[in-house]
């Protein structure tokens, strides 16, 4: 499948008080046409970190990124800011988490969606407007002339955050990345906004890019999955692959942490041992070593690469245990514990 942006040795640093944050510690990573790719970790595994620096929302004087993300023949890490103004908003989309905090509570959200319009085609301010109440219907919003006419604090939280969708979908965007959609929703929005995407992906090709931890989520949508650990992709495969096959001992904790709905009811999950690295300095080898019961000499000595070990074509991951060791720590994930 035709890879639609390709992100290569992306690195993103923050200066901070003890030095410099290595917030993504150089990633290779694809996302195909056509497909929802999602991004999974705890918080401060990067997740966020890299997907807004493929539109440059992060840079600024204590931000230094680097390496590629081409799009359209294009580096958009070397792009000027002008060059990335004609591409947000029109080829790769946002959408936040927070949508109360992202839309203007001054205006009306019917005038938000239509600048968003206006700013990257030349139509009139009626014939945007009409297309605005038309994507507040493709969202799934009941009455968009009612809404279109409403104040952001006069919506729910599930019609706020199908209005950020349709501001993201405005022009017909060739990517869109979905920012922890449904964290702030009960469980049933976070149900239709799921199967919404789902949807405009099908409907429109819409590449999407879906950063989450909720494991839960992965399995209802996603098409591939890229695991994140402190900066770094340590597995990535699709989502069958990634759930029901893990390979990396982080991934499989994690899927053993994720409560089950039939079974036995535990008085507690079990939980992943340590803290995720916060600090300036990164070890040499694996950064899960210090916090996986699997890991030996050799993990703390140098940082493995990405390949294809025991798993499929295409499933790869960063670690250095024999396939004995990976079904032991498989054995006691249970990967079973999400079901697609």
């Amino acid at each position: 499948m035709t890879a639609l942006l390709e992100i290569r040795d992306l690195r993103v640093e923050f200066d901070v008080p003890a030095g410099r944050l290595p917030a993504v510690a150089g990633i290779d990573l694809d996302l195909r046409a056509g497909e929802l790719l999602a991004l999974v970790g705890e918080s401060g595994s990067g997740k966020s970190a890299l997907s807004m620096s493929l539109v440059g929302l992060n840079r600024g004087p204590t931000a230094h990124i680097s390496g590629e993300v081409r799009f359209g023949g294009r580096d958009l890490v070397a792009a000027s800011e002008k060059e990335l103004r004609g591409v947000r908003g029109k080829d790769i989309s946002v959408v936040f988490q927070d949508a109360l905090a992202a839309l203007n509570p001054t205006q009306k959200v019917g005038d938000q969606v239509a600048e968003m319009i206006r700013t990257h085609r030349r139509i009139g301010r009626r014939d945007a407007w009409r297309r605005t109440e038309e994507l507040l219907g493709e969202v799934g919003i009941a009455n968009p002339a009612q809404a279109a006419r409403a104040y952001p604090h006069q919506l729910s939280g599930g019609m706020r955050q199908r209005v950020m969708i349709a501001i993201g979908l405005a022009n017909d965007p060739a990517v869109l990345i979905a920012d922890e959609p449904t964290t702030a929703l009960d469980v049933t929005i976070q149900a239709q906004v799921l199967k919404l995407l789902k949807r405009l992906q099908a409907e429109h090709g819409t590449s999407i890019v879906l950063i989450t931890h909720d494991l839960g989520v992965v399995a209802e949508v996603a098409d591939r999955v890229a695991v994140m650990y402190a900066g770094r992709v340590i597995e990535q495969g699709t989502r069958d692959e990634v759930l029901f096959h893990p390979q990396h001992p982080y991934t499989m904790a994690l899927l053993g942490s994720v409560p089950r709905v039939d079974g036995p009811h535990a008085d507690r999950l079990p939980a992943i041992a340590g803290s995720p690295l916060t600090g300036v300095t990164r070890p040499p080898g694996c950064a899960f070593a210090p916090r996986c019961a699997f890991a030996h000499d050799s993990c703390a000595d140098r940082m493995p690469p990405l390949l294809q070990r025991y798993g499929e074509p295409g499933h790869l991951d960063r670690c250095l245990l024999d396939e004995p060791a990976r079904v032991r720590a498989r054995a006691g994930s249970d990967p079973e514990v999400v079901t697609p």
